[in-house]
């Protein structure tokens, strides 16, 4: 099929596959970022120190959690896996049909906007590496405690976020790496973004300005929130352990 087969139908499908990361991206750091509101509304400590998390100080990051375990977000993992896994094999693939093309290490095989656009645009391959390697870092640090032992029975359950985001980023090594992912997801979103309407026919010079901007504003909300997020719990942590 085309689609599978011609080098602008496999962009496609990884923007198609990148435009649900960058939505699920945005409602995970939403929802993070309302243990920064609960800390400004003092429930952050109050919950945190609730062992079982039912009491009356459950702040507005104990319901995102909760709207985390819900059985539509539960049948929506095995999904987000799967969108994972075809962003990462079509852009190592893209990679790889771009360096036999070109004799190099070069993400496009036509001439592009984007080529000599920016640094994001022509590291995508690393960024996207680090990328990969420090989700399997975060997916330790969370999934591993809460999804995976709630869904598979695996490993020990650990019902209060506000102690697993305390007990995570209090080590100051740790929210290092963390903001070091945040920058390397804000480079390779902020390219990604653009990039994805332009491989469907929004590369007019007027809409191709407006895209990047739009890219940059989307960017940095999320990868913001993440960061303020894990900031904020550092310093709840000082605090309250």
């Amino acid at each position: 099929m085309f689609i599978f087969n011609s080098s602008i139908g496999r962009k496609f499908i990884q923007s198609i596959s990148g435009a649900f990361l960058i939505l699920f991206l945005l409602i995970h750091a939403t929802i993070n970022f309302f243990s920064v509101i609960d800390s400004m509304t003092g429930k952050f400590g109050v919950a945190a120190a609730d062992e079982k998390l039912f009491s009356a100080g459950d702040g507005l990051f104990k319901l995102g959690c909760d709207f985390m375990s819900t059985g539509f977000i539960s049948i929506m993992v095995p999904v987000l896996a799967l969108g994972f896994v075809v962003h990462i094999v079509y852009g190592g693939w893209l990679t790889w049909q771009n360096m036999k093309a070109r004799g190099g290490l070069k993400r496009y095989e036509v001439p592009s906007k984007a080529k000599s656009d920016s640094w994001a645009a022509s590291n995508m391959l690393v960024l996207g590496i680090i990328v990969l390697g420090l989700l399997g870092f975060h997916l330790t640090h969370f999934w591993a405690k809460m999804q995976l032992p709630e869904m598979f029975g695996v490993g020990t359950y650990e019902n209060n976020p506000y102690l697993l985001l305390m007990v995570t980023f209090g080590k100051w090594w740790v929210l290092l790496l963390y903001l070091v992912w945040f920058v390397a997801i804000w480079l390779h979103m902020t390219h990604g973004f653009w990039s994805m309407f332009q491989t469907v026919g929004w590369n007019g010079k007027t809409w191709f300005k407006r895209l990047k901007v739009i890219a940059a504003i989307v960017s940095t909300l999320i990868c913001g929130a993440f960061a303020v997020t894990a900031i904020n719990a550092f310093i709840q942590a000082r605090i309250l352990l």
